[in-house]
């Protein structure tokens, strides 16, 4: 039986921009009351949340955390429960990347890079869990988590090496959380390729337009296409430790 989103708590990091504001706006949509992670875009966030709350009459709260750091992650699920009631489903959206010119140049990121990419991307996955496994196997429905992944991480490519391996990490995360974590709690992640966000459009006009020829749609990846596999997702109550490609075929296409 699908998973009913109507007045459904929800923790999305990285929630005021880019997908993050699209995953936002279609949760939303569903009826789901939307905590709004961010970590420097307060204004964006404020008029989201006003937004949402005018449009479609649910609760939306703005959190200010830094998930790179465990204990901020611990603190955001906390503060959303505190304001909207609950939590229900976690969206681990929130990510990092510094890019570099040259993929393969084992020298382009500094120790602090990779590390950096680790925490945000792969450590921050298992504090948002740990603190919000609890309420979700309270939870008489028990709890989803989903997760913004990427191609990246199946692939030798993206805005850096640290990006790719610890996107392919985190995906090895996923499925190791979605083994024990059952069976109230589903969690399973979503593999876009290039979004044209303000971090994808830092890739430059020249390597888009190559990235959408690889494609075997010829584009980008549409970002409300991406959302609605989250929502898919979030329904389905017979999917867990999976990864879910929406790239426009960049994937497959890929050397």
């Amino acid at each position: 039986m699908p998973y009913d989103l109507k007045g459904r708590n929800v923790l999305i990091t990285g929630g005021s921009r880019g997908l993050g504001a699209v995953l936002t706006r279609t949760f939303a949509a569903q009826g789901c009351n939307i905590a709004i992670n961010f970590q420097s875009s307060e204004t964006a966030a404020k008029d989201l949340a006003q937004e949402i709350e005018e449009k479609y009459h649910v609760k939306a709260t703005i959190i200010k955390a830094d998930v790179g750091i465990t204990t901020e992650c611990e603190r955001c699920v906390g503060d959303t429960v505190k304001a909207i009631g609950g939590l229900d489903i976690l969206i681990g959206n929130a990510g990092y990347t510094k890019f570099t010119e040259n993929w393969g140049d084992l020298d382009a990121l500094s120790e602090e890079d990779w590390d950096k990419c680790f925490a945000v991307n792969v450590k921050s996955k298992l504090a948002l869990m740990r603190a919000a496994g609890p309420i979700f196997r309270e939870n008489p429905d028990g709890g989803v988590f989903l997760i913004t992944s990427s191609i990246a991480g199946v692939s030798q490519g993206g805005s850096s090496m640290a990006y790719s391996v610890t996107k392919a990490a985190q995906l090895h995360l996923m499925k190791c959380l979605a083994s024990v974590c059952g069976p109230k709690i589903r969690v399973n992640a979503v593999l876009p390729g290039l979004l044209l966000t303000d971090w994808g459009n830092q890739y430059g006009e020249e390597r888009i337009a190559s990235l959408k020829d690889r494609a075997a749609l010829k584009k980008e990846t549409d970002l409300q296409d991406c959302a609605n596999v989250f929502v898919d997702l979030a329904k389905n109550t017979s999917i867990t430790g999976a990864k879910i490609q929406v790239d426009a075929g960049l994937y497959i296409a890929a050397p």
